[in-house]
């Protein structure tokens, strides 16, 4: 993960950007405003709604947030708190989703995120080769730097919570599905059951109208499927919650686990990451899902020492799409977080973006409608999807790319390692993965760089022809 984060950080930038994960004709595109700022920093709303818009007589925007993690919580604060009507309907209050549960640091300040539900800093890694070389990464963080570790229950809860005293009304209900309107003004009417503890576990049947809808319901989301967003390729993330004895708990006390080869996964990788009390050991793939218990096993087989005497208090699978959807945006509807798609491929890092494109899309519906006066569009949801390609397509398509390159094989995982242990890898990493931004590096450093990993991409295809020859 770390050279592969690095790689993409540092030359994504040279990459000709295009608005749309997937190209889009142009007909059906409305072209990139030089005017918009990059949402690198959450900003001031900035009002921009076509005066074409009706107003909204005796009552304010309404939109319904549709799922409660990361995504839905920003984006229902930051519509509350713009003045919209806002709507949170999330089934699972208590959700536990199969997640490493690895934040970068930036997300703390920008999210406003209290220490307390941060249960660790990590500060050292540790990458694991197929064959169990070890390369210690994090000597070039600074004091002040770590990598947080969140349970998502307590992460989401607590966004949930914010955006409920933002005045968000949080609804404990499953979505089922939506009536699309048939006039550019007309109501979306969604189908839901609500669960208020009265009903019992069926739940009560109930109907909202409203005038649009953030779909932040996962990657098997009911939202996408309403409006026809179409499929992608998806990973299954398995994860085991262990409790170990306390002695063995020291270990990791600041240091997460990454573990590379054939044995853990044939495409992804397998870790163990420190939690408040336990460790979160998993694995994922997409091309071998029948697989995944078997390189389970594995993942706690490579860890087995470190983990002797731990008691499995948690199973969880889940998941994590591959690559966003083909459609994201359809008329006054849009995607969000692993609904839409936004998950990098090696690291499978996913919450940042998660709640950095709930927070996007709030904004944009907040600017269009003048905070909840006017009626949105289409092209103001639009607006969301044109500063996210902007900002974040170069990084996704760098990362698919290296993926390819580097968990192709053993040997190339063995070379992904080596570069890992590389100083100069390491400090360019960390600071592109703790910031999200691309961070100028030194062109001397970057030649050699260069060289190096030519080098160990030679040896790692030498060294898988002699397997080849000894296998056969």
């Amino acid at each position: 993960m770390a050279s592969s984060l690095f790689i993409a950080a540092r030359f994504s930038s040279d990459l000709k950007p295009f608005v749309g994960l997937r190209q889009i004709p142009p007909e059906k595109h409305t072209p990139l405003s030089k005017s918009l700022p990059t949402p690198q920093i959450h900003r001031r709303f900035r009002i921009s709604a076509s005066k074409s818009r009706p107003k909204l007589s005796g009552r304010n925007l309404r939109v319904a947030v549709v799922g409660g993690g990361p995504a839905g919580g920003a984006a229902a604060e930051t519509l509350a708190k713009g003045g919209i009507e806002t709507f949170l309907i999330e089934r699972k209050l208590d959700n536990c989703k199969p997640c490493g549960g690895a934040i970068p640091l930036c997300m703390v300040g920008e999210f406003d995120l209290p220490l307390d539900i941060i249960d660790r800093r990590v500060t050292k890694m540790k990458m694991i080769s197929p064959s169990n070389v070890a390369v210690d990464i994090g000597q070039t963080l600074k004091p002040n730097e770590y990598i947080g570790m969140v349970r998502r229950e307590v992460l989401d809860a607590y966004l949930r919570d914010r955006a409920s005293a933002s005045g968000a009304s949080v609804i404990n209900g499953l979505f089922l599905r939506m009536d699309l309107p048939q006039d550019p003004t007309a109501p979306y009417v969604l189908h839901y059951n609500s669960y208020d503890g009265k009903t019992g576990g069926v739940g009560e049947k109930l109907t909202l109208e409203v005038d649009a809808v953030i779909g932040a319901d996962g990657a098997n989301s009911r939202v996408a499927k309403n409006i026809g967003a179409g499929e992608y390729d998806y990973a299954i993330a398995f994860q085991e919650r262990i409790k170990i004895p306390d002695e063995k708990m020291v270990y990791y006390e600041n240091l997460a686990e990454m573990y590379v080869g054939d044995d853990v996964s044939p495409d992804f990788y397998g870790w163990v990451f420190p939690k408040c009390d336990h460790v979160a050991v998993g694995t994922g793939t997409v091309t071998h899902k029948g697989e995944i218990k078997k390189f389970q096993l594995a993942t706690r087989l490579r860890a087995k020492e470190k983990i002797s005497g731990g008691k499995i208090i948690r199973v969880e699978a889940h998941p994590i799409p591959e690559h966003p959807r083909p459609r994201r945006l359809a008329g006054r509807v849009a995607l969000v977080g692993d609904a839409a798609g936004y998950v990098t491929k090696c690291s499978g890092e996913g919450i940042y973006f998660a709640a950095k494109s709930g927070r996007m899309c709030a904004e944009a519906i907040v600017e269009g409608s003048e905070k909840g006066k006017r009626m949105v569009e289409e092209d103001d949801l639009r607006k969301y999807l044109e500063i996210w390609d902007k900002t974040y397509w170069p990084t996704y398509k760098v990362l698919d790319v290296l993926q390819k390159v580097f968990y192709r094989s053993n040997p190339a995982r063995e070379a992904f390692v080596e570069m890992c242990a590389d100083e100069y890898v390491q400090k360019m990493t960390f600071d592109s993965y703790l910031y999200k931004r691309v961070v100028p590096g030194n062109p001397l450093d970057d030649l050699k760089l260069a060289v190096n990993t030519i080098g160990s991409l030679v040896r790692a295809n030498a060294l898988r022809r002699e397997m080849d020859k000894i296998n056969i």
